[in-house]
């Protein structure tokens, strides 16, 4: 069934925000270079941590000249928020913060975000952009099925869609058969939820006998976790929508730092509030643009939490070009993965993503797997767990050795590794309702 869509130019107005989106790229570097002495002044007055680091390396705000001064600048890393918890880079007084965000903290402490009244005006812009770039429209039924909470995820998207001014569904994650009657109930026209909690959105729909392709449903936006450009097809074919990505991180905003348009040729950076570099993840050294590294962000506007060159793991490289919608921020590839994600098995550097990739490949397996990573003698080992097709699990044993042989085979073909591939029942891998669980890693930490 073809994908339903529509014109995104409506009533003449094709962007959200059309001087700044269209922007010529040494007027947006002139603002940035503005904003980025602003920033640097401001963290230096306000945050204890920052004028320490600065100090350090002889670095006065007033000696920042050229965007190219930004590598000068001391890099900041998750566990400086971290021991810096809760407020200890909040460089305004708590009376003028109206709202906090945090991570899970799923590995120490969480990672804190105040927002100051105009920080969250800011936020809801980028969202509004970001939504608007996808199509959403006022006259849209939006039904934002992100947790809601100290996530981000779910009030970023609230604010943008209310901005926009459609009428707002609040799900929240979970409750996967409401989600679905709701869709059908109130006429659905886009979704928005991690990635993987869509394919369990569509899987269950299809357990349930609702084909979501006749239904309203158009488009949908999601993020929150890598996902592979073979996913969002996966997506698209599965429910018959156009599947658009935003790209954020609790670190900086939330939702709103990055996203896609329809052309779906990489992400846009909302470059007035965030300047962005890569970096060799090694030796921190600069790269220039078209080569892949390290993502580091530095805001460019936001008061309640300025953040100086944060490195955000995510390896992906840069490009500045016009996208055929016309916008000229500039444009980051979709995540390659996490530099922490990233698997050493025989000498090859392996993401979760290029797995992905390949077993979305491979008919006879749902896109529902988990890898695993052992320690064979002085060697990792990598098991790929993905759940074969019902028709083919109920085939028998001999059928699932030959289908488990073929991905075996095609990872091999494609990537020059080995790996043990178990092809495991239909439901064995749990289902997310928010970020799915991609990697187990079962060696002893001290040999990680």
């Amino acid at each position: 069934m073809a994908i339903k869509s529509r014109e995104v130019r409506k009533g003449g107005q094709m962007y959200w925000d059309e001087k700044l989106e269209t922007m010529p790229a040494a007027e947006i570097q002139k603002f940035q270079l503005r904003k980025l002495k602003e920033t640097v002044a401001w963290a230096y007055e306000r945050v204890p941590f920052y004028r320490r680091k600065l100090d350090e390396k002889g670095i006065k705000p007033n000696g920042i000249k050229s965007l190219e001064d930004i590598a000068r600048l001391p890099l900041t890393v998750k566990n400086d928020l971290r021991d810096n918890y809760p407020f200890g880079l909040c460089a305004v007084p708590l009376t003028e913060v109206v709202r906090v965000h945090a991570s899970s903290g799923t590995t120490g402490k969480p990672i804190t975000g105040p927002y100051t009244a105009a920080d969250l005006n800011d936020w809801t812009d980028c969202m509004a952009r970001n939504l608007w770039a996808a199509g959403v429209r006022p006259d849209d039924i939006a039904q934002n099925a992100y947790g809601h909470g100290l996530f981000t995820g779910g009030l970023g998207f609230h604010q943008g869609l209310s901005r926009i001014g459609c009428m707002l569904v609040p799900t929240s994650s979970g409750l996967t058969e409401r989600q679905i009657t709701l869709m059908k109930d109130f006429g659905t026209t886009a979704l928005f939820c991690t990635p993987s909690y869509a394919l369990t959105i569509a899987e269950r729909a299809e357990e349930l006998k609702v084909d979501i392709r006749k239904l309203p449903l158009r488009v949908g936006v999601f993020g929150a976790e890598p996902w592979s450009s073979a996913m969002r097809l996966e997506i698209e074919e599965r429910m018959g929508i156009k599947a658009q990505e935003a790209y954020g991180l609790t670190e900086l905003c939330g939702p709103g730092v990055g996203f896609d348009c329809v052309a779906q040729d990489g992400i846009h950076i909302n470059e007035d509030h965030f300047l962005a570099e890569i970096i060799d993840p090694q030796t921190h050294a600069p790269l220039p643009l078209g080569e892949k590294g390290e993502l580091v962000f530095t805001s460019l506007q936001r008061r309640a939490m300025p953040m100086l060159r944060y490195r955000t793991k995510d390896i992906t490289r840069l490009r500045r070009e016009t996208c055929r919608c016309g916008r000229t921020f500039i444009k980051m590839d979709k995540i390659f993965g996490r530099s922490d994600d990233m698997l050493i098995i025989s000498g090859v550097n392996v993401f979760p993503s290029q797995i992905e990739s390949l077993l979305l490949e491979i008919p006879e397996v749902e896109p529902q797997y988990r890898l695993v990573v052992r320690k064979k003698g002085y060697l990792d080992q990598l098991i790929v767990q993905v759940e074969g097709r019902k028709e083919i699990y109920d085939a028998g044993p001999e059928r699932r050795l030959q289908i488990a042989a073929k991905v075996t085979a095609h990872i091999k073909g494609m990537m020059g590794i080995g790996v043990d591939v178990d092809l495991v029942e239909p439901k064995f891998i749990n289902r997310s309702e928010g970020k799915a669980l991609r990697v187990v890693d079962e060696r002893p930490k001290h040999l990680r």
